[in-house]
């Protein structure tokens, strides 16, 4: 599903830097913590003093292959590290270390839902090109202020200069702003499901540059490639792709040239602008890394690595909807986070309905959860208090609203919903006789409803179901009222 300006075709690919979730830097054991005063983490590796040598942290290996082994990617028996060079301020060592024409990972894929606006929601499969280790830069904060320069001196901070990243980068595959958004958050998904990144995209965990460029058609050869980067938000990469295809398009058909180059989103203004040319491979003079050996990783290592997956985000959806029969939409929004899936699944254990499990989780429980940014695996309502809870509702002993009065105090302090109810007089009223003397009285009470009842006017059962739960509180067994109601009414 191409989105077309006019008869243009667009051509996305990704670079995405998912920051390791590691203690430690990835060639010394300087601390990754975030927030911290400025260049508190750093030591003379970090620098790149004369004298010094970097070491492979074990950690950024085996979590760079669980990360490429979830995208579906090829392990390389052989790979190494290589140098980049290239002047940066926050760059100490005037190079970076990356993987170049050997990375860890190659040739993988992976499988997006995508729900378009106005359109039906249909899977992709998007390839990937690569994934490869590297070390991230540090931090410029621009200071000062001049009417016409503007700042007037810069800060750097080292702090983030040496953290291990695992770059990305998907074939030109995507075609959309939307699919492009798609594709970065299943990234996203994945890694915090493998417990290898945190994905925070306000602290730089993840980030993403986007390579686009426009063509007549899709049997016509790829246009001029722009790049947009270090997006941080799903929303600004589909909104920088869209605005990107309109300008490229605009520049066509006006007779203009598209230039490479690297092009940055101004959130404010909701557009690209233009930041430096692009540069090629060989600007950076690549060459194999002399203080670093080649990476080897064993069968019996990748065996070990990869029976400790978990069941990833695509494969959870599946199984919601072909075994458990829940929408599309209900599996997407349950398997958002492995802690909201983690607490689904435990609920749906119990024996209870996984409809209704979906609809209390995926609802009020999901509210009160994003407002108190907590964690489902650390809330006071647990699991098998909360299949309690709608077991109950199910055999008719509590309605769905007394479930609802009880539930905040559930949330913020847990314990048995049976315990509450008894304890509080809650308990559903499902005698037929103390409900046929409440409908009796009510129907003295309403005589003209009753006769208007009677005349044809059907609706009015649902002003004496009201009336009927307002003097019971609530706690009149629904079903039951209902057929006695109706008994009455009738006459």
């Amino acid at each position: 599903m191409p989105e077309l300006c006019g008869s243009w075709e667009a051509v996305i690919g990704l670079e995405t830097h998912v920051q390791l979730g590691t203690n430690s830097k990835i060639f010394t054991s300087a601390s990754t913590a975030f927030g911290d005063d400025p260049n508190t983490h750093i030591d003379p590796i970090v620098c790149g003093l004369p004298g010094t040598l970097p070491v492979l942290n074990q950690k950024v290996l085996e979590y760079a292959v669980k990360a490429a082994m979830a995208l579906n990617l090829n392990i390389s028996q052989h790979s190494k590290f290589d140098r980049k060079q290239y002047f940066y301020p926050d760059l100490p060592k005037n190079y970076q270390i990356s993987q170049f024409d050997e990375p860890i990972a190659e040739d993988g894929w992976i499988e997006v839902e995508v729900a378009e606006k106005g359109k039906e929601t249909y899977l992709k499969k998007i390839g990937i090109e690569r994934l490869h280790m590297e070390e991230d830069a540090g931090k410029l904060v621009h200071a000062g202020s001049d009417r016409l320069a503007g700042s007037t001196h810069s800060l750097v901070d080292y702090n983030r200069a040496g953290v291990a990243l695992a770059e990305i980068v998907s074939k030109p595959d995507l075609r959309t702003g939307r699919e492009a958004a798609e594709y970065a958050a299943e990234i996203r998904r994945i890694m915090r499901y493998l417990g290898v990144s945190d994905g925070n995209m306000q602290e730089g965990s993840l980030r993403c540059d986007v390579n686009i460029s426009i063509r007549p058609g899709p049997e016509e050869p790829f246009g001029t490639k722009v790049e947009i980067k270090n997006m941080n938000s799903f929303s600004a990469i589909q909104k920088a792709c869209e605005y990107e295809i309109q300008r490229q398009t605009r520049a066509y058909e006006a007779g203009e040239t598209v230039v490479q180059e690297t092009r940055l989103w101004d959130e404010g203004k909701q557009l690209t602008k233009s930041m430096r040319s692009k540069e090629g491979s060989s600007d950076y003079r690549y060459f194999p890394d002399p203080d670093l050996g080649p990476i080897e990783v064993s069968k019996e290592l990748r065996q070990s690595w990869h029976a400790e997956l978990p069941e990833l985000p695509a494969a959870k959806r599946h199984r919601y909807a072909e075994k458990l029969g829940l929408s599309s939409y209900d599996a997407r929004v349950l398997t958002e986070e492995l802690s909201m899936a983690n607490y689904f699944e435990a609920v749906v254990e119990v024996g209870v309905d996984p409809k209704a499990a979906s609809n209390w989780i995926s609802g009020d429980i999901a509210a009160y959860v994003n407002s108190n940014r907590l964690n489902y695996a650390k809330l006071a309502f647990k699991p098998e208090q909360l299949a309690e809870m709608i077991q109950m509702i199910d055999s008719g002993k509590i309605s769905g609203k007394i479930a609802k009065e009880i539930l905040p105090e559930l949330l913020s302090h847990g314990g048995s919903p049976k315990e509450i109810v008894e304890q509080r007089g809650l308990g559903m009223i499902s005698d037929p006789e103390v409900i046929i003397a409440i409908v009796e009285e009510l129907l003295s009470a309403f005589p003209n409803e009753v006769d208007a009842f009677r005349g044809g006017k059907k609706k009015l059962q649902g002003f004496f179901v009201g009336q009927l739960m307002k003097q019971t509180g609530g706690k009149a067994d629904p079903k039951l009222a209902n057929q006695i109601l109706s008994q009455k009414l009738q006459g």
